[in-house]
């Protein structure tokens, strides 16, 4: 149990720091002590939650044409996923995209710096919008989507409520599908309680941390820690 409430705490500070990577950091904690069918109901249903208060938060920075379309694409996504899983490597795919993340994240970081002033073409954009949404719809993996909204928003505030935005869309449909199989059983709800009080502590501290540190820093944060997602996906799936 022990190790259930460290990987809450820490997954869902940074939710409320970043906006995301609470699923990247809770996967990767729990898969030391447990599988992966008992720990994506739970962190699904601890998340879910923390996308309506994230996204209620920064209503005013909400902005339809930033989280709308990734919002269609991941239902898209969704609903293609088991035509698509069985004509291709679901591995392969996740390297791929990991890849591309890690150069995205390390576009931006130089462009953070200084080294790169330029805004990028609209085109890609689209491109990367439509590519975040197929993979965090498919996969459950929000780093490509991540990289998207970070490219499309002028601040933190905007950053965190767009995407939660999105991920509410998504986890909404992964809570009907899961229920729908079984997935969700009384003990996951029993879990799910009981780890409650630390996602609201850990939400609640990441929030507050936010005050704290400077934006910049805040979106050098959200930037290190996409590539930390691309490097985990690549060195999952080899």
């Amino acid at each position: 149990m022990l190790l259930w409430i460290a990987a809450t705490l820490l997954a869902f500070y940074l939710k409320g720091l970043c906006g995301f990577a609470n699923t990247l950091v809770f996967n990767s904690i729990m898969n030391f002590g447990d599988s992966a069918v008992n720990i994506s109901p739970v962190e699904l249903l601890l998340g879910f939650p923390t996308n309506i208060i994230m996204a209620w938060r920064g209503r005013r920075k909400l902005r339809a044409k930033l989280f709308v379309p990734p919002s269609v694409m991941t239902l898209l996504g969704s609903a293609a996923g088991a035509f698509l899983l069985r004509n291709i490597d679901a591995s392969f795919a996740k390297i791929f995209f990991g890849a591309l993340v890690v150069s995205l994240g390390v576009e931006m970081l130089l462009r953070e710096r200084g080294v790169k002033k330029s805004k990028g073409s609209p085109v890609a954009f689209a491109i990367v919008g439509v590519l975040s949404g197929v993979l965090s719809g498919l996969f459950g993996v929000g780093a490509l989507l991540a990289a998207y909204m970070s490219r499309t928003t002028d601040s933190s505030d905007e950053f965190k409520a767009n995407m939660c935005a999105v991920f509410f869309v998504g986890d909404a449909f992964r809570l009907i599908l899961y229920a729908a199989l079984g997935i969700i059983t009384p003990a996951v709800l029993r879990q799910t309680l009981i780890l409650s009080p630390f996602m609201l502590v850990g939400l609640f501290l990441g929030i507050k941390s936010c005050g704290l540190i400077d934006e910049r820093r805040v979106r050098r944060l959200v930037v290190i820690l996409l590539i930390i997602s691309g490097a985990a996906l690549i060195v999952g799936n080899l």
